[in-house]
């Protein structure tokens, strides 16, 4: 087949030729002519049809559908489709394509590979918690490498919406709080995706997304309204949109929410202005799932207006509203768009069709023999089991009482404990929720034969069923029980009597968090926490292991619970991993990337805030006209950064190579850390600076550098950083991208909370 398309293309004129993605921006000259000469043969409609992107229907991400594909791309009236599953069924489609339609245009092929293909890793938010940019990247390179061996070509990841409110469900498929450690989640995820060849059989097209602002949105509301500064824009949610970009990421992806109020989706400030002409961006754009056909509802118009609006904009791709199928050419007719407008934007999807690959053999990436010995390998399964145990965060081990010990009896309770669906969490749309690894079967693994594990469900996710069948939905189901919650508790409390010590799985369910999945109140349900209560009464140890998408309200928890896992939503190898933590064959070490509030009403809280006027004095509360609560501290309940291990570092005291500099010197850094413990440990080093005086309002620590070091039981290690001006550099209210002189302070720590201070001043 590929020579008949090649054949078919040469009739045409058109010379097919091979290019490799460089890392950085990518070039777009190598196509053009191949491009130019396509276009010339290309009727309204077929250029028109290259925009559109319906969804196949075989994985569900909304609420629209569509039908009558197949006879749309014999006519040329798609250019891509997404979430159609199997390389035999992607074959089969883009056969249609090239064989049927006039002129043999390949389609491109997305999903949403969100945290991993078959092999699961943890949900974003996990892997944030990381901290530790090989694995980040290694985790997207399998999943390309599973996602293009069963025929996909284009992801919808990664998604680095800068998030300081957990209310947002979609806070679980981000990269949390802090525009530094996004942007380098940002490079490493699209690099991964991506590497350095796009054409190549194993790599695939990375999607930045939601262009721009989305993780801002009020009251934490999904698809609800955005308003701030550009000045906040440009220092705290663009960078790591701009990191992908600068990366070269293939593709960006319009956010719902409106921005200075217009819809991203129609926005030409943010779609073009920023994304293109300060960015560089040369790859194509696409619109999240009817994102055109959705500015109706905002007031923008009607079909016909919006999808006009959007093409001017610089959206080049209508995922699944068909809005510029069905308008842009009667728009055309009328003068509202230019032909050179749709050229525009159809040149960029042809582009993204050839650095794939895709004309010079549309079925590479439709290999059976690789869709059957690539996917869910017992290598990659490895992987994912020791990343997994990297991105747990133990938040609190009063007296040791883990690591485990194996041997005796642990009883395991909790309503998803044996429940093997929930552990791949939200987004996880090509899973094979039967083969994932539940905690009940990790803990029986790791433990081995001679640890004697009872289980019992102890209680309902929510005792409100209708509020449980809300989030047992998408093959992730809860298995309710109806019995009565007194008979749940009674029956855990009965294993937890036989039991040394008791482990509690209690939290969210997979769907409580995600798209659609925002929540009022962000504490652990009540039907768990009677559970959890009627536990602590036995007077047995108990061990809090908190699955959830999102920082939760924990503040009695963390009071009365002497230990507490946050394992976030692990992946396919969840149990495993969490029993390993849970029983020391992989020591913590993964820090948060979120804070943790105290109760709602402290939301949005996060590390990097700015001063007011009139500051509480560190460590007061309560101050009358300062700026605090009547009935809360300041204090988050867990900083970003933190995380506990079983080993016990030491900082000792920061040195500084000079407190005077100029202009290019650079600035050492460096503190000794030192392992106190018997058991070696990974520590994140964590670097912060504020800078004192500004022209414009600047927060009170930013950090600028982190690294995740191995001390060996009883060593130190010498921990060195370097700064230079371009770590001072922040947007002025210009919109100036540049550093001032003056006074700053230094601060290392292992988290945003617990640093030591220096001052130092840099002039020109």
């Amino acid at each position: 087949m590929r020579d008949q398309l090649v054949l078919g293309m040469m009739m045409v004129g058109l010379f097919l030729g091979g290019c490799s993605a460089p890392d950085q921006q990518r070039t777009v000259e190598p196509y053009e002519a191949q491009i130019d000469s396509l276009l010339k043969l290309m009727t309204i409609d077929e250029k028109i049809g290259q925009l559109n992107l319906p969804g196949a229907g075989d994985i569900s991400t909304g609420l629209a559908s569509n039908t009558g594909i197949v006879p749309k791309i014999k006519a040329g009236q798609v250019g891509g489709l997404f979430n159609i599953s199997g390389v035999e069924k992607i074959r089969a489609t883009q056969q249609i394509a090239v064989e049927e339609s006039r002129l043999k245009i390949p389609l491109i092929f997305g999903m949403d590979v969100i945290h991993g293909y078959k092999t699961v890793f943890p949900i974003p938010l996990g892997l944030s918690c990381v901290w530790d940019m090989e694995l980040i990247e290694q985790s997207t390179r399998i999943a390309a490498q599973e996602a293009t061996a069963d025929g996909i070509s284009w992801t919808f990841s990664p998604m680095v919406d800068i998030c300081r409110d957990p209310r947002w469900g979609r806070i679980s498929e981000g990269v949390g709080e802090d525009p530094y450690l996004a942007s380098l989640m940002a490079r490493a995820m699209v690099q991964g995706y991506q590497g350095d060849d796009l054409s190549s059989y194993n790599t695939m097209m990375a999607c930045v997304k939601h262009f721009a602002l989305y993780g801002a949105i009020e009251a934490g509301r999904d698809y609800n309204t955005v308003d701030m500064s550009r000045v906040r824009m440009y220092n705290e949610y663009f960078p790591p949109y701009q990191a992908a970009v600068d990366a070269g990421v293939g593709s960006v992806m319009a956010s719902f929410n409106e921005i200075d109020g217009i819809p991203a989706t129609g926005n030409r400030w943010m779609m073009t202005e920023v994304l293109r002409e300060q960015w560089g961006f040369g790859g194509f754009s696409v619109t999240d799932y009817t994102g055109i056909n959705e500015m109706i509802d905002h007031g923008m118009g009607d079909l016909q207006t919006v999808s006009a609006l959007a093409l001017k904009a610089g959206i080049d791709m209508d995922m699944v509203g068909e809005g510029f199928l069905s308008t842009l050419k009667k728009s055309l007719e009328e003068g509202i768009i230019t032909e050179a407008q749709i050229d525009a934007a159809c040149r960029r999807i042809l582009r993204a069709k050839f650095e794939l690959g895709l004309f010079e053999d549309p079925y590479r990436y439709c290999d059976v023999q690789r869709s059957e010995t690539e996917i869910y390998t017992a290598e990659k399964r490895k992987v994912a089991r020791e990343i997994a145990a990297q991105s747990l965060v133990l938040l609190k081990n009063e007296d040791n009482v883990l690591p485990l010990k194996k041997g005796g009896t642990i009883a395991l309770i909790g309503p998803l404990a044996s429940n093997k669906e929930n552990m791949t969490g939200t987004w996880s749309v090509a899973a094979d929720f039967s083969k994932s690894i539940s905690l009940l079967e990790g803990m029986k693994t790791v433990a081995g034969a001679n640890t004697d594990i009872l289980y019992a469900k102890g209680a309902n996710v929510y005792e409100d069923a209708e509020l449980e069948a809300r989030v047992s939905i998408f093959g992730k189901p809860t298995y309710r029980d109806d019995r009565s919650a007194e008979a749940l508790i009674n029956e855990a409390l009965a294993i937890a009597q036989k039991s040394n010590v008791i482990v509690a799985l209690l939290g969210e369910s997979a769907e409580m968090s995600g798209e659609s999945s925002s929540r009022s109140d962000i504490s652990i349900p009540e039907s768990q926490q009677h559970l959890l209560r009627a536990l602590l009464k036995t007077g047995k140890p108990v061990v809090l292991v908190l699955q959830s998408g999102r920082p939760l309200t924990i503040k009695w928890e963390s009071e009365s619970v002497p230990a507490i896992l946050s394992t976030w939503f692990a992946g396919s190898e969840g149990g495993l991993a969490i029993a390993d933590v849970l029983f020391g064959e992989v020591n913590p070490s993964g820090k948060l990337s979120t804070t943790f509030p105290q109760n709602i009403g402290q939301v949005p809280i996060y590390y990097n805030h700015k001063n007011t006027g009139r500051p509480l004095a560190e460590g007061q509360w309560f101050q009358k006209f300062r700026s605090n609560y009547l009935d809360v501290s300041n204090e988050p309940l867990y900083p970003f950064g933190f995380g506990l291990s079983y080993s016990t570092f030491e900082f000792g005291e920061m040195t500084l190579s000079s407190q005077e500099l100029k202009g290019p010197e650079v600035l050492r850094v460096s503190v000794p850390v030192t392992n106190g413990s018997e058991v070696d440990g990974k520590e994140v080093v964590q670097l912060y600076i504020r800078d004192l005086v500004g022209s414009i309002t600047r927060p009170i620590q930013e950090l600028k550098g982190f690294q995740k070091v191995l001390i060996p039981a009883g060593e130190t290690v010498m921990v060195t950083f370097e700064v230079t001006t371009e770590d001072l550099k922040f947007y002025n209210s210009d919109l100036d991208f540049t550093w001032e002189t003056g006074e700053f302070e230094i601060m290392t720590g292992p988290n945003s909370s617990e640093v030591q201070r220096q001052k130092i001043n840099w002039t020109n």
